[in-house]
C-alpha cells in the first residue's frame, strides 16, 4: 500500500477550518440581517454582501485544500481520488460564479449540485479490498460515509424545498464533506509504513 505524504495531512485538515472560519467570519461581517439555521453558506459569498470576499477566499482555499488532498492521497482508488478532484473543482466553481443576492441561480445550483454529488461519492469510489487497506478506505467505512453524506444532501434539499433549516443541514453535510478526508489521509498515515516510498 503505497504512502501518504506527511502534507496531506495539512491540506486535509485545512479544508474544514477554512469552511468553517471562513461562514463565521462572512456571517459577521455581514451588512444585511442573516440566518444561519435557514439561509445557505454561498448567500454569504453573495455580491454586493461585506463579507463576502471572506467566504469567496474560503470557497477557494477549500477548493485547493481537495485538490492538494487528492494528490496525495495515493492509496486511495484512483476513481476517488479524481472525485475529490472535482469536489475541490466545484468548490473553485462556486467562488467563481456566486450565489445572487436574492433569487436562484441556475448557473450556482448547478454547481453546487454537482460539488454535492462528487464529494459524496468520492469515499465509496476510493475504497480498496483487503485488510492491507487502511480502515478509512475499506469497503464498509467508505459507503457509510457515502450513505451519511447523501442522506445529509437530501435533507438539505428537502429543507431548501420547505423553506426550512437549510442553512443547518447545508453545514452538517458540507463539515462532513470537508472532515472525511482528513479522516482518510490520517488513517492512511497510521497505517504500515513498509511498503511506503518517499513523498
Amino acid at each position: 500500500m503505497r504512502s501518504v505524504p506527511t502534507w496531506a495531512l495539512v491540506s486535509s485538515g485545512c479544508a474544514p477550518v477554512f469552511l468553517i472560519m471562513g461562514w463565521l467570519v462572512a456571517a459577521s461581517l455581514r451588512g444585511h440581517p442573516y440566518d444561519a439555521a435557514a439561509q445557505t453558506i454561498s448567500v454569504l459569498a453573495a455580491p454586493g454582501n461585506s463579507g463576502s470576499w471572506v467566504m469567496t477566499v474560503a470557497f477557494i482555499a477549500v477548493g485547493f485544500c481537495h485538490l492538494l488532498t487528492a494528490w496525495g492521497l495515493r492509496p486511495a482508488a484512483t476513481a476517488g481520488r479524481t472525485a475529490l478532484a472535482a469536489g475541490g473543482v466545484s468548490a473553485l466553481a462556486v467562488a467563481v460564479v456566486p450565489a445572487p443576492n436574492s433569487g436562484g441561480s441556475l448557473s450556482h445550483g448547478s454547481v453546487t449540485a454537482v460539488g454535492f454529488t462528487v464529494l459524496a461519492a468520492w469515499p465509496v469510489l476510493a475504497a480498496r479490498a483487503g485488510t492491507a487497506a487502511p480502515w478509512a478506505l475499506r469497503p464498509l467505512p467508505s459507503l457509510g460515509a457515502t450513505a451519511v453524506m447523501a442522506v445529509g444532501a437530501a435533507w438539505f434539499l428537502v429543507e431548501l424545498h420547505l423553506n426550512g433549516v437549510a442553512g443547518t443541514a447545508e453545514r452538517a453535510v458540507t463539515t462532513l464533506q470537508s472532515v472525511w478526508p482528513f479522516v482518510v489521509v490520517l488513517s492512511c498515515l497510521r497505517g504500515s509504513p513498509r511498503d511506503a516510498y518517499p513523498s
